[in-house]
């Protein structure tokens, strides 16, 4: 049985595209993008991708992209689920990849308890960004930023290093808006090879360098006036 803290009451915010790009409107009047959306759009993750799109050719790289979408779909739902304590093995029975991938990945579920935010609109008006955090709790006991992720085998370390700074941007967030400071970040990601990679690491100055240059470029990019 999972505890949830109930003094942290979520927020909502209110989605809107511009320019195709995925846009939070907070209650503070600011209308900030999301975390993903400036992390995958720095000009370095940008051209890897479209040297692997050459790679393996337009319509396999739609049909990988297609696929990870709907397994990390299922996937986090079925997580959801889990933590909430409302796990229902009836539901979604055919998706049994995800399945299979959520049970090789309980050991290292239960080692969250303390459940502060789950599935948790976040907004930051001092970097001006804002998401949705997969989970802020407890991971063998010290407060974290739990992302959870998947994939088809474990990623080397050189691939998980925006996670990292995704992960930093929630924890600036959550601090802000709540006061809390969160000690790491947790990666958890589920592979369909069977395996479970679970990567922690200290809140690190270097992340959030790192994501304040992430903002600078995408800003730089996408300058024009959002606001109402």
């Amino acid at each position: 049985m999972f505890l949830h803290v109930c003094d942290v009451e979520p927020i909502d915010l209110n989605t809107v595209t511009v320019e195709g790009k995925r846009y939070y409107e907070t209650p503070t009047g600011g209308r900030y993008p999301s975390i993903t959306t400036v992390i995958s759009n720095n000009s370095k993750k940008q051209a890897g991708l479209a040297k692997w799109r050459n790679r393996v050719g337009k319509d396999k790289a739609s049909q990988i992209t297609t696929r990870s979408t709907k397994r990390g779909t299922k996937y986090h739902s079925i997580v959801e689920d889990y933590l909430n304590n409302k796990l229902d093995r009836e539901k979604g029975k055919d998706h049994p990849l995800s399945w299979m991938m959520f049970d090789t990945s309980i050991k290292s579920l239960n080692n969250i308890n303390n459940i502060y935010l789950q599935e948790a609109a976040l907004y930051s008006d001092v970097l001006q960004i804002a998401g949705r955090v997969d989970c802020i709790a407890e991971y063998e006991g010290k407060l974290s930023v739990v992302d959870f992720k998947t994939s088809a085998k474990p990623k080397p370390e050189y691939q998980l290093y925006d996670y990292y700074v995704q992960e930093t941007a929630y924890a600036c967030c959550f601090k802000e808006l709540y006061g809390l400071n969160a000690e790491q970040l947790v990666t958890l990601i589920s592979c369909e090879s069977g395996d479970v990679q679970v990567v922690i690491k200290p809140i690190k100055k270097e992340y959030l360098i790192r994501l304040q240059e992430y903002l600078t470029e995408y800003r730089e990019k996408h300058a024009r006036k959002i606001g109402g």
